[in-house]
């Protein structure tokens, strides 16, 4: 069933764990994913990113969200379908209209003043729709997704965030404390006596942006001190690529079946995806 980020990590929070947010691009994503979370009795959210929603005309809008949409009943589970990284409030506005259950508006890399008035434009958007948001404050750095552009980060002020959380009616804040978008070059250190002022600060759930490659002791660590959401997309997409090998190197026909050929990715993949649940202490919180 389709819900909302406040349904899903108020109960994190009020419990002690976090949920995953998983980036995704393609059904056989989605299906391994959900299965794999119903299997473990975990609430899951499932993101989608601007880049790849515009994708081929803009028709990922209508795949992806409909994707979701159209199983979620038929799976025993809290389900959220999350706009990920949205600059601009067009974008929120589409997701909205494409039914969304959560959005993410990051005016992170602007000044404070300006954050919060492009975060305050987007909740009132979505508030009366029953949708939640996320936003960022403080900077989560790292290489983009094409490996062109990288941000450095800048932490979180805790002196900030209950200012911002109040004057922006946000149900969950993304703060900096280490962690980086896409593949680490070096092992981050993450800042926990910073995420633990942060935490006391915040009246909302707090997320961590970057976990893939971030070591599982620290990981665990921020979740014992308010994280409560993770988000992972590089992990995913080097566990299929692990699948993509495995596969092209047993295939021994010109005319392989479906399953021959998208087995070994959809088992790497549903592993990993066990793996982080676990990790973050999601299993059987359903």
């Amino acid at each position: 069933m389709l819900v909302t980020l406040r349904e899903v990590l108020g109960d994190a929070r009020a419990h002690g764990y976090a949920v995953p947010a998983f980036d995704f691009t393609e059904n056989f994503m989605v299906r391994t994913i959900l299965e794999t979370a119903e299997e473990l009795r975990a609430p899951v959210i499932l993101m989608a990113l601007e880049v790849d929603l515009n994708s081929h005309g803009g028709n990922g809008w209508v795949y992806q969200a409909g994707l979701v949409r159209a199983v979620a009943d038929h799976h025993r589970l809290p389900i959220v379908l999350h706009l990920d990284h949205a600059s601009r409030l067009e974008t929120v506005q589409k997701a909205l209209d494409h039914r969304f259950s959560s959005v993410m508006i990051d005016g992170s890399a602007l000044p404070f003043a300006d954050n919060v008035q492009l975060t305050r434009s987007a909740v009132e958007l979505a508030k009366p729709l029953g949708v939640s948001v996320e936003a960022e404050l403080g900077l989560v750095g790292g290489m983009d997704l094409r490996d062109e552009v990288c941000a450095e980060n800048v932490l979180t002020d805790p002196a900030e965030v209950r200012q911002f959380v109040e004057q922006t009616e946000v149900d969950a804040l993304a703060v900096s404390i280490g962690t980086s978008h896409g593949v680490y070059r070096s092992l981050p250190n993450l800042n926990i006596d910073r995420l633990q002022e942060l935490n006391a600060a915040s009246r909302v759930p707090l997320v961590l942006h970057g976990g893939s490659g971030t070591p599982v002791d620290q990981i665990q660590e921020a979740v014992r001190h308010g994280i409560c959401k993770l988000n992972l997309y590089a992990d995913l997409r080097i566990a299929m690529f692990r699948g993509l090998k495995e596969s092209a190197e047993t295939m021994d026909r010109i005319d392989p079946l479906p399953s021959e050929m998208f087995g070994p990715i959809r088992e790497h993949l549903a592993a990993l995806v066990a793996e982080k649940i676990r990790m973050l202490g999601a299993e059987n919180r359903v």
